[in-house]
Parts: structure tokens; sequence; C-alpha cells
């Protein structure tokens, strides 16, 4: 079942057309990486999900089910462009945020209390936002996003502002909140991001929507086909000139090993590419498929080399 469905979307702007019949499917209790470079449509799309705005045409689909203004009840949205009131108090606007999501105002204390000590800000309760640092008001939003336990989280790079030990941390409440049954949708240009939290995947590139499906899948299927063999130098020649399925790349020193790549035909089993290397005495130390990360994918399908 899905949580969220959007099919045949289309949103112009006076001439310019922000979304070209683009349908994405976001699995119940997944984390879901919408990815595209700046301008492609994007937050456009998050919006129209939002009911921020709303498609020229198309239809979105909340459980099944065309979405309703109450809906936005089982969201939580945390934009890229961000703000707090400067001028309240840090407890203060995280109490009035959570209350416009629908919490009482004890339901509200007892979670937002809970919140700011699992982030360490306890002790900001009493000050006002403009002394917040970046990464301490990133928590604040974050936690105002997540506080009435939503159904459906949509995060606008989260991870923006965070040094490396905050990051971990508001990665492993994605995960955790992944575990317990809410579906994420992660709109990042961080792709080892992608690689870490990432079930499923759309990318969007100037309104069209590019490819869509697993992380595995879509690497193991925009890659190249390459192994890497590790082998220790003992005058056999890994050329392997003979063989059908292997072809040398490149041959270079590794440490105190050498490093040989190979292209290999797609479909090829690893059995027949072990058989092979068995057979020419290379002293294999290790072998591997050589999968491409999700960055090189990225800039391979943004730049149009990849159809």
């Amino acid at each position: 079942m899905n949580t969220i469905t959007c099919r045949d979307i289309v949103k112009t702007f006076g001439t310019y057309t922000a979304l070209n019949h683009v349908s994405i499917e976001v699995p119940k209790g997944t984390v879901f990486g919408l990815l595209g470079p700046n301008g492609a449509g994007k937050t456009t799309l998050i919006r129209i999900m939002n009911q921020i705005t709303v498609p020229d045409s198309g239809t979105v689909l909340f459980d099944e089910l065309p979405v309703v203004p109450d809906d936005v009840y089982r969201i939580g949205y945390l934009p890229e462009e961000r703000g707090l009131y400067k001028k309240m108090k840090v407890g203060e606007q995280a109490l009035y945020l959570a209350r416009l999501k629908g919490l009482s105002r004890q339901q509200a204390m007892t979670e937002l209390k809970k919140w700011f000590v699992k982030f360490g800000i306890e002790g900001w309760w009493n000050k006002k936002v403009e002394e917040l640092s970046k990464g301490m008001a990133q928590k604040v939003q974050f936690i105002t996003t997540v506080l009435h336990r939503p159904e459906l989280l949509i995060l606008d790079e989260p991870f923006s502002g965070f040094d490396p030990v905050n990051a971990r941390l508001i990665r492993d409440e994605i995960l955790r909140m992944k575990d317990e049954g809410t579906t994420v949708i992660l709109s990042t240009h961080n792709m080892a991001s992608v690689e870490e939290l990432c079930d499923n995947i759309a990318l969007i590139n100037k309104s069209n929507l590019v490819v869509t499906g697993g992380v595995e899948q879509i690497r193991r299927e925009h890659g190249s086909s390459q192994v890497e063999v590790l082998y220790r130098p003992s005058g056999t020649s890994v050329a392997m000139e003979g063989s059908e399925v292997l072809s040398l790349v490149s041959d270079e020193e590794y440490k105190d090993i050498r490093r040989a790549v190979y292209n290999v035909d797609k479909g090829t089993a690893s059995g027949r590419i072990l058989s092979e290397l068995a057979a020419s005495d290379i002293d294999v130390v290790s072998y591997r498929e050589l999968i491409p990360s999700m960055n090189d994918i990225f800039i391979k399908l943004v730049k149009g080399e990849d159809r």
C-alpha cells in the first residue's frame, strides 16, 4: 500500500512548466528519496502533496484516497526555507507550533519536554530564538515537525546546517520513525544520505520524472558492469585476452598488491567470472562488483549521459 500516490501531475506558472506529467508512488513505511538539481520541480511537487498549491491536472492520493484538507494534520513538513519568530522564547514558540498541529497544551508540554531532553536543548526553553545557533534552531524546527507523530514526514534538506554528530542524531530519528511505521519523503542533494537511508527514489530533472524505483535496483541498472580484482603479482598476465566476458580496463598498484578493473557483459554470473579468473592462475586476493554510487548515477542522468 502507498502512503502517497501522485498520478500524472502537471503544474505550470505562466509559460513555465514546473512539473510535466510526473507520477510517483511512495510505499507505506519506507524512506523515499526525492532527488533532482535545483529548479527541477521537487519543491513544487512537495507543496502539492501538502496542499499548499494545487496541480493544473493530475491526482494526489493519501492512503489510496483523494487528499482532503484534514490530511495536513497527518503530515509533518520541514521546508528547506525555514524560520522561527526570533523575538519569541524557544519553548513558547515550540508550544505554539505544537498547538497548531492539534495537540492540547498538556500533550504538547509532555512531548516537547521529552524531545528537548533527547536533543540536549532543555536548557534553552526560556531563551529567545535569536540567541540560538543555526544548528540549535534546526533542532527546534525538526522537533516541531515530528512532535504530532505524523504518518507522513516530508523533509527538505534536513541535514543542512548540522555538524556530523547532530546529522547522525537526525538520521537515527528518521530510521526510528520509519521502524515505527512512519513514511518519510527525503528531498536532498546529499547522495550519501540517500544510499544510507532511502529504500526508493524518484529523480526529477527539468520538470520531468527521469527515473524511479528501488535504490539498489537503480544502482545496478545504471551501472557500467565492472568488477574489481585485487591480486598479488606473480608474473601471470591479467589481460584475460582469451576471455569472452572480461575486458581489462585498468591495472595499477594498490597498497602492497595490485588492482585490476574489468568490463563485464551485463548479466554475466559471478560464478563464470570467478571460474575464468581461477583458470587464468591469477593470484586473486579479492573480487567484487563495482556498483556505481548514487552520486555517479545522479550526475550521469542529470547530464543526459544515460538514456
